[in-house]
């Protein structure tokens, strides 16, 4: 038992675990290097001086930043657009979804690339506040409320900040987490506080801990007039409830991996360099003078040479690399690769065969489903019966390098085996040709030209 609210349950530890991998991947080279020993470990024999300047010279080819980045611009390669069914005050609240001036779709973003980069993320729906300090309230009815510009708006709860949560007979009755609210200081400065929230249906609390340090209090408490607490989750890589797993996991340990490998190259590389002189003497007063002014005199059946690095074990970590960033391609390929999934209903699987569908595009597809929520969550805090649904349309088509798959089709064209208008729609869909245009147009120019140069 625990009256600390900042206690961490065994399940937020075990996904942690998971995320001081992903985490220091996301920051870059500067995050990987503040970790120090953790994802670079130090040689048994290497002195604290050594290491400390191996580590500040490593630095970090950014692959699952640069994946978790690209895949989620393919599932925002168009705006997401909202339902006939969306009602209009709950539109005109997604034109500003954070109080912050973003709209839906770029709020949206992060909340995607969250998610996929740690496994989950959550949504909050909050509410301006709508009682003074003593609990009394500042408005008499919901028409005063939206008239003062009162309103509920969206908050992004990355997974880090969660704390813990509780469960009664399958609905979610506590969920905690930390966060960090800005507060004046002085005239005219702002200090940043931690802070615990606690949210439960139809109330909240928050604890802070007083300035001189200790345990955390309350410090203030609320009601909703909500019976549920209004968050929502996106999963990525779920394995139970308000729990998963990285799904580019594998992908962020081959990371790590080249992290590793690419410091023990560099560090090679800078041995490999400076060739080493030996001298060959038994005098013991020898003393060996190295100036473009002057030379040195050698005892009798004395020598000397520079003995270099023969160079095998550098090719060979330069291959090691290469080998890496290939098995790195293919593990953040896997979202694009289709599989077979059924449809969900019988009445469907009736009248539809089973369509093939990437983990990427499914992801948008549950993604769709949590947006929808977030907006029944806002049509329930204006007293309106349905918030309506989100369409996705991203590009989930797996040809990642055009100049490879275009030859192709510029041959099959050629061939009579394509049309000329299935050749222009394949170049727009990769992004070669300006969707602006229109082949119809583009067809009456080019008869309007004349043949190309060197055709009859």
């Amino acid at each position: 038992m625990s009256d600390d609210p900042s206690a961490t349950l065994p399940a937020v530890d075990r996904m942690r675990a998971y995320w001081d991998i992903v985490a220091p991947l996301m920051g870059g080279t500067s995050a990987m290097r503040a970790v120090g020993k953790v994802l670079l470990p130090q040689y048994p024999a290497e002195q604290d001086d050594t290491y400390k300047e191996r580590l500040a010279l490593s630095t970090l080819l950014p692959v699952y930043a640069e994946t978790v980045s690209n895949m989620t611009s393919r599932v925002f390669a168009e705006p997401l657009q909202l339902g006939e069914d969306v009602p209009d005050d709950i539109k005109t609240l997604c034109g500003d979804i954070d109080l912050a001036g973003n709209d839906l779709n770029s709020w949206s973003v992060e909340l995607f690339r969250n998610g996929l980069s740690h496994g989950l993320c959550h949504a909050l729906i909050d509410y301006q506040p709508t009682q003074d300090a003593e609990g009394n309230p500042l408005y008499k009815t919901r028409a005063e409320e939206i008239k003062a510009g009162v309103r509920p708006y969206a908050v992004i709860v990355k997974p880090d900040q969660v704390l813990g949560w509780r469960f009664t007979a399958g609905k979610l009755t506590q969920f905690r987490y930390m966060e960090s609210v800005e507060v004046p200081d002085g005239e005219f400065g702002t200090a940043s506080v931690q802070q615990i929230r606690v949210l439960e249906p139809g109330s909240w609390r928050t604890y802070r801990k007083p300035d001189k340090g200790g345990a955390w209090e309350l410090h203030e408490r609320g009601a909703t007039s909500l019976s549920y607490i209004p968050l929502v989750t996106f999963y990525t890589g779920r394995t139970g409830a308000l729990t998963a797993k990285p799904s580019l996991l594998e992908l962020a340990y081959l990371n790590v991996k080249h992290w590793q490998s690419q410091s023990d190259q560099d560090n090679l590389l800078h041995v490999a360099r400076v060739p080493l002189l030996f001298v060959f003497t038994d005098d013991d007063q020898f003393k060996l003078v190295i100036s473009s002014g002057s030379a040195t005199r050698m005892p009798k059946d004395g020598s000397a040479e520079y003995v270099e690095h023969t160079g095998a074990a550098i090719e060979a970590g330069r291959q090691s690399l290469q080998d890496l960033i290939d098995e790195m391609r293919m593990a953040g390929a896997k979202l694009l690769q289709r599989d077979k999934q059924q449809v969900k209903t019988a009445a469907q699987a009736n009248e539809e065969a089973a369509q093939e569908l990437s983990p990427l595009a499914r992801m948008a597809g549950q993604f769709a489903d949590c947006l929808a929520q977030l907006l029944q969550i806002l049509a329930d805090y204006r007293g309106l019966p349905d918030g309506g649904h989100v369409e996705m349309r991203g590009n989930f088509d797996s040809d990642f390098a055009p100049e490879v798959s275009l030859p192709s089709l510029i041959s099959m064209a050629s061939a009579g085996k394509i049309s000329d208008e299935t050749l222009y729609s394949e170049m727009q869909r990769r992004g070669v040709i300006s969707d602006e245009l229109d082949w119809a147009v583009e067809k009456d120019r080019i008869e309007m030209q004349g043949p190309a140069l060197g055709t009859l």
